[in-house]
């Protein structure tokens, strides 16, 4: 038997969060594991969706500061919280998000500068307990992810920040993943299959070690 967990992937733009979500969501079903939600961050909810266009749209007239930018990020988050992924949790669901806190760490505090105290006082107010059980990463080098995100759509407004924004990014996501023991990296500089291939043996000797 295997309690419920909460695990989030994160990784930069193009890493290839959503099909991470999708696999894992896959390899929970393979342990009869059905009972499980997906959510993304910021969104998942009416509120949280209105956010994150908000957030991503280009204003030619105005610009959201870094620190409105932290303040939406986690007003969508905390509506996601309280709203979604602690009543799933208690009721024994399991939930996959992609993106969490951490985001908001490289993002904001990495890429823009915003201290890591100021995101630490939010996520203490706020967020309280809920941490997640696993956290994947997805390695990505800021270049072959933008690439990525290229051939699909034109970028939006956080897409096309500057490469040395998300070369912070990635410096604080190494930065703090290597200090998160529930936490794993894959390299997702290599193709989709490959990628698949790591994360289904990544998380099966994971899920050994979940059961009771």
């Amino acid at each position: 038997m295997i309690k419920n967990k909460f695990i989030v992937v994160e990784g930069l733009e193009g890493a290839g969060k959503t099909c991470a979500c999708i696999h894992i969501k896959n390899i929970l079903k393979k342990y009869n594991i059905n009972n499980i939600l997906l959510v993304r961050q910021p969104g998942s909810t009416l509120i949280a969706e209105v956010i994150r266009k908000l957030i991503k749209k280009k204003f030619h007239s105005d610009k959201l500061t870094k620190e409105t930018e932290l303040l939406l990020m986690y007003a969508a988050r905390i509506q996601l919280v309280q709203k979604k992924i602690k009543p799933a949790l208690k009721k024994g669901i399991w939930v996959i998000s992609d993106r969490h806190d951490l985001s908001s760490i490289a993002y904001q505090g990495g890429g823009l500068g915003i201290k890591r105290t100021v995101i630490d006082q939010l996520k203490s107010l706020f967020l309280h307990d809920c941490n997640p059980d696993l956290t994947v990463y997805l390695d990505v080098f800021p270049d072959i992810g933008l690439k990525r995100i290229l051939n699909r759509h034109s970028l939006d407004i956080i897409e096309n920040r500057s490469l040395e924004f998300f070369k912070k990014a990635r410096n604080s996501y190494l930065k703090n993943i290597k200090l998160d023991k529930k936490s794993i990296i894959i390299n997702a500089n290599v193709n989709l299959d490959q990628v698949n291939k790591n994360l289904t043996k990544t998380i099966l000797i994971w899920l050994n070690k979940q059961i009771i």
